[in-house]
This record gives C-alpha cells, sequence and structure tokens, in this order.
C-alpha cells in the first residue's frame, strides 16, 4: 500500500505557520528550563531554611544544656581569670589577666556547639533520620550547606550570650567594638563547623569522633593564645600554633579589642618571621580555611554511600 504525501503550495501572502510555531516551542522550552531553575533555587533554599530552624528550635528547647555549656567558659573567665590576675602582672600582657583571657573564652563558647554539628551529622546517619533527609529533592550539599550555617547560627547566639559580661572583664560596651568581636565570632564559628563537618563525614562511628576530639580540640585551644601569650612558646609550638585555625581566631578577637580600646597594648599574636599579619588578612585566612573545609566535605558527602 502506497500514501502519497501532497505539499501544500506557498501562497503569498499567508504566513509560515511551521516556522512560528517552531520558535513558539523554543521560547516556551526556554521559559520552562527558566521556571524550573527558580523553583529548584526555591527548593534548596527552603531546605537550607528548614535546617536552621531545626537547629534553631533545638537551642531554644535544649535550654539546661546550653546554659551548662555556657557555665563552663563564665567560670574559667570568673575563677580562673580572676585568680591569675592577682598573680600576673598587668605590665607583662598590656591589660588585666581576664581581659587578655576573654577572647579565649568568646572561641571556647563558640567551639562546643561548632563541633556538636559534626557530632548530629554522624548520629543521624546511624539512627536513619540522615537516610530521610536525602530522600528530599534537594542536593546532597545543600543539606550539607545547611547544617553548616545552623551550626555557625547557633554558635554564634551562644556567644553573643558571653559578650554581655564584656563590662565585668574591664570592657566597654562599644556597640562598634561588640559588632567587631560578633563578627569574628561568626567567621570562627563557620570555620570551626566546617572542619568538623569535613570531619563527620570522613567517620562513621560517633566515638572514634569523641576520641579524635578529645585528642587534638584542646591542643589546638591551648595553642590558640586564649590562655597565654604565643611568644612564651618553644619554636616547635609557635609552628604549630601558626597553622591553627583558632589561633587566628583569638588573634583576630583580640586585635579588635586593641583597636577599639583606648590604652590596651597589642599582645603578640600570630607573626610570620617576625611580620603580623594584618586583620584582614586574619579574617581572610579564616574564611578560606572554613570554605576549603565546607568544599571538600560536600564532595565527600555527594559519594554514594
Amino acid at each position: 500500500m502506497t500514501t502519497n504525501f501532497q505539499r501544500t503550495p506557498y501562497a503569498p501572502g499567508t504566513s509560515d505557520t511551521t516556522g512560528a510555531s517552531s520558535t513558539s516551542g523554543t521560547s516556551g522550552t526556554s521559559g520552562t528550563s527558566g521556571g524550573e531553575r527558580t523553583a529548584r533555587l526555591r527548593h534548596e533554599l527552603r531546605a537550607i531554611h528548614a535546617l536552621i530552624y531545626r537547629d534553631m528550635l533545638r537551642l531554644a528547647g535544649q535550654r539546661a544544656p546550653t546554659a551548662l555549656m555556657l557555665l563552663h567558659p563564665v567560670l574559667y573567665l570568673l575563677i580562673l581569670g580572676g585568680g591569675l590576675a592577682a598573680l600576673i602582672p598587668h605590665s607583662s600582657l598590656g591589660v588585666g589577666y581576664q581581659t587578655y583571657l576573654f577572647p579565649g573564652m568568646l572561641m571556647m563558647t563558640v567551639q562546643t556547639p561548632a563541633i556538636m554539628v559534626g557530632i548530629r551529622l554522624i548520629t543521624d546517619r546511624q539512627s536513619g533520620y540522615l537516610r530521610e533527609l536525602l530522600m528530599a529533592p534537594v542536593s546532597r550539599s545543600t543539606l550539607l550547606l545547611g547544617n553548616c550555617a545552623g551550626g555557625t547560627l547557633t554558635a554564634t547566639a551562644q556567644g553573643a550570650v558571653l559578650l554581655g559580661l564584656a563590662g565585668a572583664v574591664g570592657l566597654p560596651y562599644d556597640p562598634l567594638l561588640l559588632a567587631m568581636l560578633l563578627a569574628g565570632m561568626v567567621l570562627a564559628s563557620f570555620t570551626i563547623t566546617a572542619l568538623a563537618l569535613a570531619l563527620a563525614v570522613t567517620l562513621r562511628r560517633a566515638e572514634t569522633f569523641h576520641t579524635l576530639l578529645g585528642l587534638v580540640m584542646m591542643p589546638l585551644l591551648f595553642l590558640s593564645g586564649g590562655f597565654f601569650p604565643l611568644d612564651t612558646l618553644p619554636g616547635w609550638a609557635r609552628t604549630l600554633a601558626n597553622a591553627n585555625p583558632l589561633a587566628y581566631a583569638v588573634d583576630l578577637l583580640r586585635r579588635c579589642i586593641t583597636h577599639r580600646v583606648p590604652g590596651r597594648q597589642a599582645t603578640p599574636g600570630i607573626e610570620w618571621a617576625g611580620w603580623q599579619p594584618p586583620l584582614p588578612l586574619e579574617a581572610a585566612l579564616l574564611l578560606t580555611s572554613g570554605a576549603v573545609a565546607l568544599l571538600w566535605a560536600a564532595r565527600r558527602f555527594n559519594r554514594p554511600e
């Protein structure tokens, strides 16, 4: 059986409906693609907001654990700082010891909730909750970013509470100073949270995570300059301190105080061959360290389990 196709002759004055239809189809496809991208971005942002909201609800609901986490640095600041203030001369630090200790206690305050983000990621994996999250129509990197943003905000909120003790250690309630310290805590919280997530996506057991943190975090805190000047350390310890992100965070907070409070002398902190990096460079290094750790964690987290 043969089928004859007849081609309709083109008459002058008639429109080429085929070309118009083709153009309309292309335009429709482009519009649909743009709409899909917008909807996809909306889903990703909604997932990040949900994870941040979950962390804020946890912070508001767990008042007793939050108060206990804040009690630890407060006791260090008031008891240890008050006791050693009479033994350490003011001239050796340029400020009273409690004032000197304050940036280190701010770092201790943001450190614990930031690390808890990594522990929760491991426990969520073990309990099966993470598998349920992965069923959401969003990318794995978005889920990791939401966890990092929630941990950063939670840690900063707890550190902001400790800022209320600034007057007790001899610091003025200067709005610009408090804003600079808050910004420094945001950077430090982001970096610590990203590093904790980078470690959590590598490990599978919470016990291993706890053990490793017990071996690493306290030495990093002591090598941060939060308790004593870095120039009192031996040469090999100063080399380790120069590679310690917490040391840059503490130095950043302490130098913010030096710049805003008259009469405060700059205590020796991070130095590279006798040269002290400027504040913007230290902030950039902190941000870069956190971003690199988060990108590496996202690449590892995207691997199928």
